[in-house]
């Protein structure tokens, strides 16, 4: 059975969150804003089923993302949330994530994440057989 966790807060897309500052020999250097901090530091703190799990087999990932009003981006409330994920190690690296199926939904007043986290068998083809490719 899957265990579904919920993260309070507008979870922030990293791709408009990043701030060039000065670095070595006068180039710039990209990092993250406070926003973004921010809410990796409110994930850490709200992450208690998934924290410390270290999946590091294939995984699916089952998520909705409660915005806070349309103008926000799914795609990349995904990868906000597996970079929070590995940072939480409830999984060992994104790139072991095989299937997301991810939906979006409105709730001005309590925007949050529900998601849940499941490991998949390397023999089973996690499509069951539904693509032809």
């Amino acid at each position: 059975m899957m265990e579904i966790e919920v993260i309070h807060g507008q979870i922030i897309a990293k791709a408009n969150h990043y701030q060039a500052v000065p670095g070595k020999f006068g180039r710039k250097q990209i990092i993250k804003d406070e926003k973004i901090r921010a809410y990796e530091k409110s994930f850490i703190q709200q992450c208690k089923t998934y924290k410390s799990r270290c999946i590091s087999s294939r995984f699916r990932l089952f998520v909705r993302v409660y915005h806070s009003s349309v103008r926000f981006d799914l795609d990349n409330s995904l990868k906000a949330l597996l970079d929070c994920l590995q940072m939480v190690g409830a999984i060992t690296d994104d790139k072991l994530c095989f299937q997301i199926e991810a939906e979006k939904r409105i709730d001005k007043f309590h925007p949050r994440i529900e998601f849940a986290l499941l490991e998949v068998n390397e023999q089973k083809n996690i499509f069951n057989n539904q693509f032809n490719f």
